[in-house]
């Protein structure tokens, strides 16, 4: 029997696991980060911070998973509208063209031949004739993806403030808490190109980089 758990993040997908993981801990950067600047003009006060670390990576992880939702509403309801539109089409060259557009191939890492992308739309332009529409329902595994999103993003805040707990200096800890928080970048990076099929050293170089690059934006914005 599937765990819970198991359920949750099977439901999410792998990329989009990564990309939440990158965003938890860019936001959990940027405090810690902002944090370690104004340390030395006017002192730090370690709960405070684990309470903002914690608190910022909560707020955003419950918007996060609410724009999921909503995102995956409106994809669902755009895609009923298309099916709609599909159907009543005047001509099979309409509904083809309304097809096309809708999916492109030209952006593909393949090169098609026109014959089997005429194929290809004429298959779904078959299906759609015998299809019959369905509300725009939410499912039990969008919620779960929801879910996963919440749980991920919140989750990357506690690498950054379990230092807090285990070393007395504030400004070691400090330290410790943003090499973390790079370390996981850097893994995340690595993660992903082994998923995507890329280079992982590379990946992960380049995500470590690009995760301080965002970072220090947001904290010169005042983020």
């Amino acid at each position: 029997m599937t765990s819970p758990i198991r359920s949750i993040f099977d439901a999410l997908d792998p990329g989009d696991a990564l990309g939440e993981i990158l965003f938890g801990l860019i936001m959990a950067l940027t405090w810690t980060v902002g944090s370690r600047l104004v340390m030395h003009e006017e002192g730090i006060e370690v709960r405070d911070l684990v309470v903002a670390t914690l608190g910022c990576n909560a707020a955003w992880a419950i918007i996060d998973a609410v724009l999921f939702v909503l995102g995956t509403s409106f994809y669902k309801s755009r895609r009923l509208r298309l099916f709609r539109h599909i159907k009543a089409a005047r001509s099979e060259a309409t509904a083809l063209a309304v097809l096309a557009e809708e999916f492109p191939i030209e952006d593909t890492p393949f090169s098609g031949k026109t014959a089997d992308a005429e194929a290809l739309y004429r298959s779904l332009l078959a299906l759609t004739a015998r299809a019959e529409p369905r509300k725009a329902l939410l499912t039990r595994n969008d919620l779960l993806a929801a879910t996963g999103i919440c749980i991920l993003v919140f989750a990357t805040a506690i690498p950054a403030v379990i230092p807090f707990f285990l070393i007395a200096d504030a400004e070691l800890a400090l330290r410790v808490s943003n090499l973390v928080l790079i370390d996981l970048l850097f893994i995340t990076g690595y993660a992903w190109a082994s998923f995507s099929g890329g280079r992982p050293l590379y990946a992960g170089l380049t995500m470590t980089g690009l995760g301080l690059v965002l970072v220090l934006i947001a904290v010169a914005l005042g983020g």
